[in-house]
C-alpha cells in the first residue's frame, strides 16, 4: 500500500532542467525546497544557541552532553513509532503537524530566555519535547520527498534537500554566533520559531492528485519493517555503519563549545565559525552528490566518508590553532555528509515505498537516535579523560567502521537490486527479474 499516494505532478518542462537540480521540475518539490531554505537556517541557529546557552549557564561538559542526550533520546525511543505513522497516515499532514509543533517549542524557549527566567531544567524539558516532535517529523519528511518526484529524480531530490540543510549549517551558526554576542540566545530561538511559518505556508500550498486512505498500524507492521532491514544485507550493513559513526563521531559536535572557549579561545563567535565550517564541507558534499545520475558506487562512497570523518576527528582533536581547526572541520563536514547522504540515497533507492517510512525511521534512529548515547558518553569521558582524547578515540572507531564496511562490499553486491523486493532476495545465481547495481 502506498500510503502517502502523493503522485508526482508531471510537467513537460522537467527535462530541460540542469542535471544537478532536475528535481525542481516538480512543483510540489519546488515549494518544499523553498520552505526548507528558510526553515533549516533557523534550526541551525537554535542548535548553536542552545549549546552555548547550556555551557554558559553551567560551564559543565557533562551537562552539555546531557543536553545533547535530552533532545535526541526521544528519537531513539519513538523513532519506530514515527516510521509506522509515516507509512500508515498522510505524510503531508503529518509533516504540517510536526512543523507547527516545533514552531511552538521554539517560541516557548525563546520567550523564556528573552524574559530572563530560563533555567537549565527548562532547556532540558523543551529539548525532550523537540526530540519527541522530531521522532515523528524526520521519518515522515524523509519518506514524503519520494512522493513529490518520480523515481529517477529521487536521488537528486534527496541530495538537494541535503544541500539546503548543509548550506544552512554555514550561515545559521555564524549568524547565531553574532546574535548571541550582541543580544543573547533568546533572539535565535524566536527567529527559528518565525522560520517555521515559511515551511508551513508552502506545505499548505501543495496539491496531490489522490488523497491517501489511512489504515491503523499494527504490531505486525513494526515486525515487518524490522524484519526487512534485518534480512537484507545491504540495508543492514548501511544502518550499522551509520549507527557506529553517529555514536562515536558525535563527541566532536557535542563538545564543540569546549573547543571554542577553552581550547581554541574563540568564544561564541568562534563557535559559530567552527560549526559553520562543518557546514561548508557538508554543503560541498551534498552539492557533489546532487550531480550524480544514479546510486551506483555509493557503497564505496559511504565507506570512505566514514573513514575520512574518523581521520579528521583525530586531526581536529590534535590541533590547537583556531583556523587550522576550522579548516579540518570543513573536511570533517564533507566526510560526514558524504556518508550520511550516500546512506540515505541508497536506502531510499533500495526500499519499496510501502516500507519506506519504517526503513527511514531506522535511518533516523541510527543517525540521530544513537547520538544521545554518544553525547552522554562524550560528556562523561571528556570530564574524566579530557575533551581532545575523547574525540580522537571516537575518530579511531569511525575509521574501523568504514574499513569493515568497505571489506564487506563484495559480499553484498549480489543482494543489491533496485528496488530490493520486500521478500528476501533469491540466491546470487538466480538473476530472474533482477537489476543489480554496482557498489
Amino acid at each position: 500500500m502506498k500510503t502517502p499516494s502523493t503522485s508526482p505532478e508531471p510537467e513537460p518542462s522537467r527535462r530541460v532542467w540542469p542535471v544537478g537540480i532536475r528535481a525542481l521540475a516538480y512543483r510540489n518539490y519546488r515549494l518544499f525546497f523553498s520552505g526548507q531554505l528558510i526553515s533549516v537556517m533557523g534550526t541551525w541557529m537554535q542548535t548553536m544557541a542552545q549549546a552555548w546557552l547550556v555551557y554558559r549557564l553551567t560551564g559543565s561538559e557533562l551537562l552539555l552532553g546531557l543536553a545533547g542526550f535530552a533532545d535526541k533520546v526521544p528519537v531513539f525511543v519513538l523513532g519506530l513509532a514515527g516510521g509506522l505513522v509515516a507509512d500508515r497516515f498522510n505524510r503531508h499532514r503529518v509533516v504540517i503537524a510536526t512543523q507547527a509543533a516545533a514552531m511552538l517549542q521554539a517560541l516557548v524557549l525563546g520567550g523564556l530566555v528573552v524574559a530572563g527566567v530560563a533555567q537549565v531544567w527548562h532547556i532540558f524539558v523543551l529539548a525532550v519535547v523537540l526530540g519527541v516532535i522530531n521522532a515523528f517529523d524526520i521519518p515522515a519528511r524523509q519518506s514524503f520527498i519520494s512522493g513529490m518526484v518520480e523515481q529517477d529524480a529521487l536521488p537528486n531530490a534527496l541530495a538537494l534537500n541535503s544541500t539546503v540543510f548543509n548550506a544552512a549549517r554555514v550561515v545559521g551558526p555564524a549568524l547565531a554566533g553574532i546574535l548571541v554576542a550582541a543580544v543573547g540566545e533568546g533572539v535565535c530561538f524566536l527567529i527559528n520559531a518565525g522560520s517555521y511559518l515559511a515551511v508551513i505556508a508552502v506545505l499548505t500550498r501543495m496539491r496531490f492528485d489522490s488523497p491517501p486512505r489511512a489504515r491503523p498500524a499494527t504490531a505486525g507492521d513494526l515486525v515487518q519493517g524490522l524484519g526487512y532491514a534485518a534480512r537484507t544485507p545491504p540495508v543492514r550493513a548501511l544502518l550499522l555503519q551509520l549507527g557506529i559513526v553517529s555514536l562515536c563521531g558525535i563527541p566532536s559536535m557535542v563538545l564543540m563549545p569546549v573547543f571554542a572557549r577553552e581550547i581554541l579561545g574563540g568564544g561564541s563567535r568562534g563557535l559559530g565559525i567552527l560549526m559553520g565550517s562543518t557546514g561548508v564541507g557538508a554543503f560541498l558534499a551534498a552539492a557533489m552528490l546532487a550531480r550524480r545520475r544514479s546510486v551506483k558506487g555509493l557503497g564505496r562512497v559511504a565507506a570512505l566518508g566514514a573513514a575520512g570523518f574518523g581521520a579528521c576527528s583525530i586531526l581536529f582533536a590534535s590541533s590547537r590553532l583556531f583556523w587550522l581547526s576550522a579548516g579540518i572541520l570543513v573536511l570533517m563536514g564533507f566526510c560526514a555528509i558524504t556518508q550520511a547522504a550516500a546512506t540515505n540515497l541508497l536506502l531510499q533507492s533500495l526500499t519499496p515505498d510501502s516500507l519506506r517510512g519504517r526503513v527511514m525511521s531506522l535511518y533516523t534512529i541510527m543517525l540521530i537516535g544513537m547520538a544521545p548515547w554518544g553525547s552522554l558518553a562524550a560528556g562523561a569521558a571528556a570530564h574524566l579523560a579530557g575533551t581532545p582524547l575523547t574525540v580522537a578515540i571516537g575518530g579511531a572507531i569511525c575509521i574501523a567502521a568504514g574499513a569493515v564496511f568497505a571489506w564487506r562490499i563484495p559480499a553484498m553486491r549480489p543482494f543489491v537490486r533496485y528496488p530490493i523486493p520486500e521478500s528476501p532476495p533469491p540466491p546470487a545465481g538466480d538473476s530472474a527479474g533482477a537489476r543489480r547495481g554496482s557498489w
